[in-house]
């Protein structure tokens, strides 16, 4: 069914991991699980097996906050849709009355809350690239490429295009990509895997930080990432156990002349604090997909941040325990988990920073875990 790209979401809110797959040739798949070991495709009565083809991302994300996620495709040779859950097995088209419009030529996709405000949002790219036009985007000139798009969520009913707000009007040639936060700041960033199959599409991969949720910066160069082979399947996550964001991507060409070996990115850390936080669920999947964490820091310059639980973007997979930036606070004010299945919120204050721990739904406390950090190998 040339599968693509893959997705995994509670979406009837049963307790149950259900499954989303991309297809370029055939109607899309949506897998019910129906508890027992088994699955069912339910995509056609849902309403979303999305005939025609050229699919390539998807993204489940709760835009509404109903508990019911919701779900955002992107398509190659057409244009983006999202569709919304209708908490009876079905899903409506809500694209124009969200505002969603494009990209165009669209591949990779996902949802993050890019501002802080509680409301997930959207980041959509488009694969309509030429060399030329990536090199206008590095060098700061104007494209004449379909746009990627990325959506404000306004009020969990619309969205507003805030790409050319935050410096992210630029062609890229994505086709692998993640995010996590890179620089502990509070704020998600992102890295994306360029290319194409041809061999003269050789640009630098790019990473972008998040400056406090206003803009994002190319900071390809000064972070040391921007390698120029093909980059496909990213991920983001504390592999050193460390408190800092490592970043791993497969690469390489589609021709034996262009092969190359994957590469892992081990990130020194610039001094922030952190806090990780692994959920389990009890009624709500055990893998607490869907699941919202909230936190709110100490001191004069509180930071909030809000962080759903999922394996990222559709082109890479992210540990589904959360790495969560703190910037400089010394203390954590608040931690909240909300649990979509059961609704119910868990709640702890005064929190020390810098350490792992294990929420379990329902729990009147949280778990500690420790782990001996790896060292950067020296060259």
């Amino acid at each position: 069914m040339n599968s693509i790209s893959a997705q995994w979401a509670d979406f009837d809110n049963d307790g149950f991991l259900d499954l989303f797959i991309c297809c370029e040739n055939q109607p899309n798949r949506l897998y019910h699980n129906n508890g027992d070991g088994t699955f069912a495709d339910v995509a056609g009565e849902a309403g979303v097996d999305a005939r025609g083809g050229g699919w390539k991302g998807v993204a489940w994300i709760d835009y509404d906050g109903d508990r019911y996620p919701d779900l955002f495709l992107n398509r190659l040779t057409g244009t983006a849709r999202l569709y919304h859950n209708n908490r009876n097995g079905t899903f409506t088209d809500a694209t124009e009355a969200a505002g969603i419009a494009g990209p165009e030529s669209g591949f990779s996709c996902w949802a993050f809350d890019y501002d802080n405000d509680g409301r997930p949002d959207l980041f959509a790219t488009s694969y309509n690239r030429t060399l030329a036009d990536v090199v206008k985007g590095l060098i700061g000139e104007p494209h004449e490429r379909h746009p990627n798009k990325l959506y404000r969520n306004l009020d969990g009913k619309t969205f507003r295009d805030v790409t050319k707000d935050v410096g992210l009007d630029m062609v890229f040639a994505t086709m692998g990509s993640n995010y996590g936060d890179f620089d502990n700041d509070g704020f998600l960033d992102f890295y994306l895997g360029t290319g194409d199959p041809h061999i003269s599409m050789l640009v630098p991969n790019r990473m972008f930080r998040n400056l406090g949720g206003k803009r994002f910066a190319d900071i390809t160069g000064s972070s040391g990432t921007g390698h120029l082979q093909k980059g496909h399947g990213v991920a983001c996550g504390d592999w050193r156990r460390a408190g800092t964001t490592d970043l791993v991507i497969e690469m390489g060409g589609a021709v034996n002349g262009d092969r190359y070996h994957n590469i892992l990115f081990a990130n020194p850390g610039q001094g922030n604090n952190w806090l990780n936080v692994k959920l389990v669920g009890k009624r709500t999947n055990r893998s607490a997909i869907g699941a919202r964490i909230k936190i709110v820091t100490a001191g004069n310059s509180p930071l909030t941040t809000y962080r759903w639980v999922s394996s990222g973007s559709s082109f890479g997979a992210n540990p589904l325990e959360q790495a969560i930036g703190l910037g400089k606070a010394d203390r954590i004010a608040l931690l909240e988990v909300y649990w979509p299945t059961s609704g119910t919120t868990q709640t702890f204050r005064d929190l020390a920073i810098n350490q792992f721990i294990e929420v379990t739904e329902f729990a009147t406390d949280f778990g500690k875990r420790d782990f001996k950090p790896i060292a950067i190998p020296k060259e």
